[in-house]
């Protein structure tokens, strides 16, 4: 049956909800569950992966429509860094608007386009990006001059996004994500893999990066680990291309028995990370929001992280935030907190507060926003 005309059809790119999720699959299915909620959308997912074909329409959520037109996401983003073909419509069929959740949007020719970009690393650090990441920026800046408004999550990204690539102001709109808060007196079952000789843990969560800079932490660890004989640094996350930096780093550490190495967890297992340990550290480079801190706050766990990028202005004054690189900084930190208890619960209350003012509602209601003003600005 047809749209009525005051509903809007959005498609949205589901890619990120194949395989292992990341924070930008975290992203899409938080976005997609909640603007699944409202009235004033009509919502279908499609998928820019050969490999996934046939299998988005059981990761989606109740409401959003599967698109099984999967095509190979390379040859179509060298084709869309070039020229505006081929266009959307053959990925995503129709559509008014049409959301690129992930750098990339396919040209439309009878739909706005909005495009998500959650930093600018491959411009910033480009030493840092995998190979097929280097082509984001040009993919943004071809759908920018094409009428592409642009979706960033911190005012942090949008000044980099018009300053670095040229968007104009009015078409960049920053929409925060929505973290799931823990209400108060919740219970959730902490993780239960401890070592025998462990009583308590810092947990770090992510992709084994250089732009991470789990090294500095394990650095940091061991300047404090002496002092407090069961504690033990989790890291958990897939291995990705700051690897052997990291090894380097466990192998130089005075309390490299005690660093534990998890690799990818599933959600539920991520809960319960998140739930037991004693200090968060998020000792990011570079950062163009930072869902995990805020994760980490809402389940009632101290953070610890770097002043970098957005992360100041994203987490307020309910971190403890050292300069980026800073080893003694964050041992210090770390310290202070598993030494003080009054500190310590004073952070807890304060992240909880400030985990409260991200939700998936606000989020979609934004998003939806954004998807209304595209269309109403759209020249087709």
């Amino acid at each position: 049956m047809p749209a009525s005309p005051a509903r809007l059809r959005v498609a949205l790119d589901a890619t990120p909800l194949l395989g292992r999720r990341t924070g930008v699959g975290q992203f899409c299915a938080g976005a997609l569950a909640a603007l699944a909620e409202r009235e004033d959308l009509e919502l279908s997912g499609f998928a820019l992966s050969w490999r996934g074909r046939g299998q988005l329409g059981a990761l989606l959520p109740p409401g959003v429509a599967a698109v099984n037109r999967a095509l190979p996401a390379r040859v179509l983003q060298w084709s869309w860094a070039r020229w505006a073909f081929p266009p959307a419509e053959l990925c995503v069929g129709q559509a008014d608007v049409v959301h690129g959740t992930n750098f990339v949007v396919p040209p439309a020719r009878r739909a706005a386009t909005v495009v998500t970009v959650y930093d600018l690393t491959p411009l910033r650090f480009p030493q840092w990006c995998q190979p097929a990441s280097l082509a984001y920026p040009q993919l943004v800046r071809q759908a920018v001059k094409r009428g592409a408004w642009v979706h960033v999550t911190s005012a942090f990204v949008a000044s980099e996004v018009s300053e670095l690539l040229g968007a104009p102001s009015e078409r960049v709109r920053v929409v925060p994500p929505g973290v799931p808060v823990v209400a108060d007196g919740a219970r959730l079952a902490p993780w239960g893999r401890l070592p025998p000789w462990a009583s308590s843990y810092v947990l770090a969560l992510g992709t084994v990066e250089p732009r991470k800079d789990l090294p500095t932490l394990v650095r940091a660890f061991g300047m404090v680990a002496g002092h407090h004989p069961g504690l033990a640094l989790v890291l958990a996350g897939p291995d990705g291309w700051g690897s052997d930096e990291l090894a380097e780093a466990v192998a130089a550490c005075p309390a490299r028995d005690r660093v534990l190495r998890l690799g990818w967890v599933p959600d539920p297992e991520r809960a319960g990370l998140l739930a037991g340990a004693a200090v968060f550290a998020y000792p990011s480079r570079y950062e163009g929001f930072g869902l995990p801190p805020l994760e980490a706050m809402a389940a009632g766990v101290p953070v610890v992280a770097t002043r970098a990028g957005a992360l100041g202005e994203v987490l307020g004054d309910a971190a403890w935030l050292v300069e980026v690189g800073d080893a003694e900084a964050l041992a210090g930190a770390l310290e202070g907190l598993l030494g003080d208890e009054g500190r310590r619960q004073d952070l807890v209350r304060r992240g909880r507060e400030r985990a409260r003012q991200f939700t998936w509602e606000a989020s979609a209601a934004g998003l939806a926003t954004l998807y209304h003003d595209a269309r109403s600005h759209w020249a087709g």
